[in-house]
């Protein structure tokens, strides 16, 4: 089984790096905003994408075909993402594409789910929150904190 792991740089990476062993038989293939963090993951493959946000739209575009051509070329059969638009685009077209699909709200979102959590509810198979009180019937759902 083959797992893309997709995230943002800074808590977002950390996190989702910490979901690391429950890949553990699974081919793992890394990829984030910051260029740096191939470091991090000697071991396994390392992709660097475009940093983007919602203010700066041609960059946000330039993110999304970076992720699709990601995904085209290495072709997941499981993403996971701790979130930021590089995470929710990740999700988006993995689903597109028929792949299993993880979502887990990053930790800093204490009061509410990020924006990008909230739009990616329908595309990912596994929906998750790291705070209790955030967890919904319909998702997402509160199985434990990354740290």
């Amino acid at each position: 089984m083959k797992a893309l792991l997709i995230s943002s740089s800074g808590g977002h990476w950390v996190q989702m790096c910490r979901l690391q062993p429950a890949f553990v038989d699974c081919d793992l293939i890394f990829a984030s905003t910051d260029h740096k963090y191939y470091e991090n993951v000697t071991d396994f493959r390392y992709f660097s994408l475009p940093d983007a946000s919602m203010w700066n739209k041609p960059k946000l575009l330039w993110q999304a075909l970076s992720v699709l051509v990601l995904l085209l070329r290495t072709q997941p059969d499981i993403v996971l993402t701790t979130g930021a638009s590089v995470g929710f685009f990740g999700i988006f077209f993995g689903k597109l594409l028929r792949k299993k699909t993880i979502w887990v709200d990053s930790i800093a979102n204490c009061d509410e789910l990020s924006l990008s959590g909230q739009k990616i509810k329908r595309f990912a198979d596994l929906y998750l929150t790291q705070w209790p009180h955030l967890a919904r019937a319909e998702g997402p759902h509160y199985v434990g904190s990354v740290i």
